[in-house]
């Protein structure tokens, strides 16, 4: 029988998963297999910083397989913040887990990894080969370097003991179960949170940067179809960037602009510009993913944004709305 351990569990990806292995048709391709279990551990169900808490879980469950979501994770000031903790936190998780998995003898592991482990200084659209072809961005230092060693270590369990460990390059992902605390959230979060409160405050919308700044966004539900298509359908070590195409960037202020009309907010409304924006742009392409999945049917962005902002204000007294770590 197979046992799917997903660490992280209950977080953005962790929950995601969780709806779509429930709602999908059993058997289907992103659905659950027949006999199959899925485990979604929190960090209540163990710290897994701490080595002896990690071999625990591991031993009461018994994965074959795991999807390993748990992180210490933020957005642009919370990383700037607290680079450290970012790195230690991060690299202490990811060693306690994968060395588990080899040690008991767990036949796949997916990692999850960010657009943010990239280069600073590299040539676009971001691919699987790039990685390590430079120094990541300063203003994420720390989580970068953890996440980029997870395809080292993934690359050196095959080397040397045949492991069939993989990881998955996301890039920016939201849906609801997100982190819309207003310091270590994640921009689309932080900006429904903000533009929430200012709707009922009665408070101007200010919006930290100059809002000219590109990224791409994945709808949670859309990206745990594809951790589930990974899982099911990928052997390789090399990673696989999980991404909606390079056509699909949106400015912060477009972004913006729709989570305005989401919320019906009709306030003043304006950038900060002596806030920092951050990476201008970062395109990664999804040509990988495309052929070897044979094409995949994301949610518009302006779809997932209304379903994402209902969520929030139907279920404002139970997110995580404060901070965390």
């Amino acid at each position: 029988m197979s046992i799917v351990l997903v660490t992280g569990g209950t977080g953005l990806v962790g929950k995601a998963i969780q709806h779509i292995i429930e709602t999908e048709p059993e058997g289907s391709r992103f659905g659950k297999k027949p006999g199959e279990q899925w485990v979604f551990a929190s960090s209540s169900d163990g710290d897994l910083r701490d080595q002896e808490q990690a071999r625990k879980l591991f031993a009461k469950y018994k994965p074959t397989h795991v999807i390993h979501l748990a992180a210490l994770v933020g957005g642009l000031f919370a990383n700037m913040k607290y680079k450290l903790d970012f790195l230690r936190d991060n690299t202490l998780i990811n060693d306690n887990v994968l060395h588990n998995a080899y040690l008991t003898g767990t036949k796949k592991v997916i990692s999850c990894l960010s657009t943010c482990v990239y280069p600073d200084k590299v040539t676009y659209p971001l691919d699987e080969t790039k990685i390590h072809l430079g120094l990541p961005h300063e203003s994420n230092f720390g989580y970068a370097h953890a996440k980029r060693m997870v395809d080292v270590q993934n690359h050196a369990y095959k080397d040397q003991h045949g492991c069939n460990f993989t990881s998955a390059i996301p890039t920016n992902v939201f849906g609801p179960d997100d982190n819309f605390d207003l310091e270590a959230a994640h921009v689309i979060p932080g900006l429904i949170h903000k533009c929430y409160l200012a709707k009922k405050n009665g408070t101007p919308f200010v919006v930290g940067g100059t809002g000219k700044p590109l990224r791409q966004f994945i709808f949670s539900y859309d990206l745990a179809k594809l951790f589930i298509w990974q899982l099911r359908e990928y052997d390789d070590v090399e990673p696989v960037i999980l991404s909606v195409g390079e056509d699909e960037e949106v400015s912060i202020k477009d972004l913006a602009d729709r989570i305005v009309k989401a919320l019906d907010f009709k306030g003043e409304y304006s950038f900060d510009a002596t806030r920092p924006d951050g990476q201008f742009r970062k395109p990664a392409s999804n040509k990988k993913l495309l052929s070897l999945m044979g094409g995949f049917q994301f949610t518009p962005l302006d779809e997932a944004l209304d379903f994402t902002v209902k969520w929030f204000v139907d279920n404002y007294n139970n997110a995580r709305t404060v901070r965390s770590h």
